[in-house]
């Protein structure tokens, strides 16, 4: 299953349960998870983007190892919300997770997530190189948070 509706993810959650976030660049996906309830989300590593059966190894391992029940992909939709090559890849990407690990996804709108995440990293003093390192994990975790507040019915 694969919606941008939060209350049908959640609905496919009943029992909540770890979340994966993912911020699908073009050579790295940024990682992130929350807790089974669904409260906070940690920024986890920053992977090397491949072909899309090395990703599924490595995202397989990362879903086995923190016993994942669903995934929050970011959706790179433009300022007036239309969508362009990169979005219709994301929802490839998408596709692929449901079909590969049989898990409820939902797309995200991912608008500002990078520079949000930038802002938070430059506030803790990072250096440029650390926060070049950490960027995408971190934007994955200010995604999957958005989400994550909204599931838990908070914001937005």
């Amino acid at each position: 299953m694969i919606t941008e509706h939060a209350p049908d993810f959640a609905d496919a959650l009943p029992d909540g349960g770890a979340l994966l976030g993912l911020d699908l660049g073009t050579k790295t996906i940024g990682t992130a998870t929350c807790d089974a309830g669904w409260r906070f989300a940690t920024a986890g590593r920053t992977i090397a983007r491949g072909k899309w059966g090395r990703d599924r190894e490595t995202l397989a391992l990362l879903l086995a190892e923190r016993q994942v029940k669903g995934i929050v992909i970011g959706l790179p939709r433009n300022m007036d919300a239309s969508e362009g090559p990169r979005a219709q890849a994301s929802r490839a990407y998408a596709r692929n997770c449901a079909e590969a690990f049989a898990l409820p996804v939902l797309l995200w709108d991912e608008r500002w997530s990078t520079r949000s995440a930038e802002a938070a990293m430059i506030g803790q003093d990072m250096s440029r190189r650390k926060r070049a390192a950490a960027i995408d994990s971190h934007a994955a975790a200010v995604i999957l948070q958005g989400a994550i507040d909204r599931l838990a019915g908070g914001v937005l």
